[in-house]
């Protein structure tokens, strides 16, 4: 948690700079990634009281708080743009997965500055495996919400649905990585996989079309 306030700022920063500068167009991405910086930056807060309140281990806090309170989070700006402007299904998509990828990159920085940037090998295998969960879950949230919020009667249950199934591929993450060992390893490499897996069958079914 040390000067994490100032990796914000210093990270919003030039992407308020460029969201003045690039137009109306372009302002809906940069202020998404703000917010995925800014729910992230929340996110760590409230982990760390619930953490202190509940009186946690560390194993608990990683794989039984931090994904409830880390999905929630990147939910609620989605859920907003929904409610409030009402988009087209194919808008939703990449609007979830802008959030989950700045909420990634804010957490890689920090979790740079917090533990060093010395074994190459393991933060680059961290940066993708964080990187990829994380987009991972965005297109399970995002890609499921196009589809249910087109029918009213399904907009609450299927995202219920949705987010229990980001926070359990997320604890599954976690855990893995406090286990350690090999398990981190495959941790690292799953989402990866399943990401890939994902658009070659996506790549596939539109050449069938």
């Amino acid at each position: 948690m040390t000067y994490i306030e100032n990796i914000f700022l210093c990270m919003v920063s030039p992407l308020l700079v460029a969201a003045l500068c690039m137009g109306r167009r372009q302002l809906r991405f940069f202020l998404f990634c703000i917010a995925g910086m800014g729910v992230c930056l929340l996110s760590a807060y409230i982990n760390t009281f619930l953490a202190a309140v509940c009186q946690a281990d560390a194993l608990a806090a990683t794989a039984e708080i931090a994904p409830v309170v880390e999905e929630i989070m990147k939910l609620l700006p989605l859920v907003f743009y929904l409610l409030v402007f009402e988009p087209e299904g194919d808008r939703i998509k990449p609007v979830a997965i802008t959030i989950a990828l700045a909420f990634a990159t804010f957490e890689n920085v920090c979790y740079l500055i917090q533990n060093g940037a010395d074994r190459f090998s393991f933060i680059f295998f961290r940066g993708f495996g964080t990187g990829a969960m994380h987009v991972l879950c965005g297109l399970i949230v995002g890609g499921g919400l196009a589809y249910t919020w087109q029918r009213t009667w399904l907009k609450v249950a299927g995202t219920c649905g949705l987010l229990g199934a980001a926070i359990t591929l997320h604890a599954i993450y976690n855990l893995l990585i406090a286990y350690g060992g090999a398990a981190q390893y495959i941790a690292y490499a799953l989402p990866v996989l399943l990401v890939a897996v994902g658009r070659l069958s996506a790549f596939r079914l539109s050449r069938r079309k």
